[in-house]
C-alpha cells in the first residue's frame, strides 16, 4: 500500500477537468480495469468519448487527488441532473413519479468515483467525496455501482446512501448495477 503522504484534492469544474483529462483516464482505466468491473481498452475508451460532453455540462464539478510528486491517485465527477435525465429510465423496476421528478437542481448525480489499487483504504475516496458534494446545493446524491464491488457498496453504505433498485446501464447484456441515493436533507 502506497503511503498517503501529502494528497492533495482540487475540486474544479468542467474545463479545467477536460486540461486534466488525462489523470483522469489513467485513473478510471486501473481502477475499473479490476474485477467486477473488468473494462477493457475500449470500454475506456467509450468512457472517454463521454467525458468531454460531460465536462461540457455548466455545472458538471470534478475533484482530483494527486500524491506529492503529482501522480494522481483518485477522482470523481458528476453533475445535477436536469429534468430530461434518462438515468431514471435504466431502472428494472420503476419507481414512484414523485421519486423521479428532476429539476436540474434536486439530485446530484455521482458519475464516477475512483482511487487507484496502492492509495486504497487511507480515506481518499471520503475526501474526494465530501469534496465534490461541498455546496452543491442538492437535495440528493445519486450513483450507480456494481453489487460486485464490496469496498465501494459498503463504503456507498457507511456514508449513508441507500439502495433504492436496480439498473442495466448500457443495454441488456450489461450487468445489473445497484442505484443508490444519499439524501442530504
Amino acid at each position: 500500500m502506497a503511503q498517503q503522504g501529502m494528497i492533495a484534492v482540487d475540486r474544479m469544474g468542467g474545463s479545467t477537468a477536460a486540461v486534466a483529462v488525462d489523470a483522469f483516464r489513467l485513473i478510471y482505466a486501473e481502477a475499473f480495469a479490476e474485477p467486477p468491473y473488468n473494462e477493457t481498452e475500449d470500454d475506456v475508451a467509450a468512457a472517454f468519448r463521454r467525458f468531454p460532453v460531460q465536462a461540457r455540462n455548466r455545472t458538471f464539478r470534478a475533484t482530483l487527488a494527486r500524491c506529492e510528486g503529482g501522480e494522481p491517485v483518485g477522482m470523481a465527477y458528476g453533475f445535477p441532473l436536469g429534468p430530461d435525465t434518462g438515468w431514471w429510465d435504466e431502472l428494472t423496476e420503476p419507481v414512484p413519479e414523485d421519486m423521479r421528478r428532476e429539476d436540474g437542481l434536486r439530485t446530484f448525480g455521482l458519475m464516477e468515483l475512483a482511487v487507484r489499487g496502492p492509495w486504497r483504504g487511507q480515506g481518499i475516496a471520503r475526501r474526494l467525496h465530501g469534496m465534490l458534494l461541498d455546496g452543491i446545493g442538492a437535495e440528493r446524491v445519486l450513483l450507480n455501482v456494481h453489487p460486485g464491488s464490496q469496498a465501494a457498496s459498503a463504503a456507498y453504505r457507511a456514508w449513508g446512501y441507500r439502495k433504492i433498485g436496480e439498473a442495466r446501464l448500457w443495454g441488456e447484456s450489461a450487468d445489473l448495477h445497484d442505484v443508490m441515493l444519499l439524501d442530504l436533507r
